[in-house]
């Protein structure tokens, strides 16, 4: 069922014009459909804010679930923004203490660029641990995206994640390993997900903290877990809602980094994400450009727009599944929770129910 445009928030727009099914606040409210109200938490840098945004907001309105969904994005106003990411929060998004008074049926929570070795000393920890403790008492289900994944295994239970040696970046196939979850239910038993980390949570890291894996990778580990009542915490390590192009952009960024002298090394190639072809043309582009800097001559430009048409996506369909299946069962707990407010004569909008 649809998204409603309940603000101006450009994304809305952008959506609509992808085929998207949007809806204006006043026909919303001329139909009799229950209305889920997720919360988006996005911690992510300027860069990527917008697309996170739309990336998010895609794969909820393409829940099958009969409901109408408000998203109600939110962020941390400790981590540091530019002039355009700063315009864009302040006109569109909402409060954390706003969304806290008014309630939320689930939450979103994005990754976010790290400087520290400790996430415990990052400046946005103790905002974030707040929120993450309030969802826990308020919200019926939590979805944990990369980052947020690793606060909350160190938060809540103590499992601190590891630095690897090499990054783990590309899109990797994953196997459900427990069939019985309603999470994976309907979803192909082998599918892929990108990943972009240099951190780990290890499988037996999630077994000691008495979690259940539900997707693991035998390459990079766990992709899909659940806390141990099953589904108020659901942790994604890697990047089901990428785009077809955001490995192809973040390559690019790390092609710009090694021109500006920031990286010393060529980045490498994304794992199992660029085809032969692909390859072939980057690596052409990697020795014209490495000519050219040599004898300080015209750059060739980056072709992006070559590359970007020759991609596939191999796990939005996967994506999309799981998504629909933690919709549903947000719609199903809440919609009891809701039945027995009422014969209880309880406010059953209130933000303090018990979940």
């Amino acid at each position: 069922m649809p998204l409603v445009a309940h603000s101006a928030l450009p994304t809305f727009a952008r959506l609509r014009e992808e085929g998207e099914t949007v809806l204006d606040p006043d026909r919303a409210h001329r139909q009799d459909i229950r209305e889920l109200h997720i919360g988006l938490l996005n911690m992510m840098p300027d860069a990527a804010l917008e697309a996170t945004e739309r990336q998010f907001f895609r794969l909820i309105g393409e829940s099958n679930q009969i409901a109408q969904f408000y998203i109600h994005p939110f962020t941390l106003p400790v981590i540091k923004r530019g002039e355009k990411g700063s315009r864009h929060i302040e006109k569109y998004y909402e409060s954390f203490e706003s969304l806290r008074r008014d309630g939320l049926d689930a939450l979103i929570i994005t990754g976010a660029n790290v400087t520290r070795p400790n996430l415990s000393a990052e400046i946005f920890w103790q905002p974030l641990i707040e929120v993450i403790d309030w969802a826990h008492s308020n919200v019926t289900s939590v979805l944990c995206s990369c980052l947020a994944t690793h606060a909350v295994m160190e938060f809540r239970y103590g499992q601190k994640r590891q630095l690897k040696a090499t990054k783990r970046w590309g899109v990797f196939t994953h196997r459900v390993m427990e069939h019985w979850h309603p999470l994976v239910n309907d979803v192909n038993t082998r599918f892929d997900v990108p990943h972009s980390r240099f951190n780990d949570v290890s499988p037996q890291q999630f077994e000691d903290a008495g979690l259940t894996v539900l997707a693991q990778s035998e390459e990079v580990g766990v992709h899909l877990a659940v806390s141990e009542d099953l589904f108020r915490v659901v942790m994604f390590q890697g990047h089901p809602e990428y785009d077809t192009i955001s490995l192809l952009k973040e390559y690019k960024r790390e092609v710009m980094l090694f021109i500006g002298g920031d990286r010393q090394d060529y980045p490498p190639f994304p794992s199992h994400y660029f085809s032969l072809r692909v390859q072939a043309v980057l690596d052409e582009y990697r020795d014209r450009l490495l000519t050219a800097m040599s004898e300080q001559g015209v750059l060739p430009v980056f072709p992006e727009a070559l590359i970007a048409r020759q991609l596939d996506n191999t796990w939005h369909d996967t994506a999309e599944a799981v998504i629909n299946n933690w919709m549903g069962k947000v719609y199903q707990i809440t919609n009891t929770d809701r039945q027995l407010a009422f014969m209880k004569n309880v406010d059953p909008n209130d933000p303090l129910r018990l979940r």
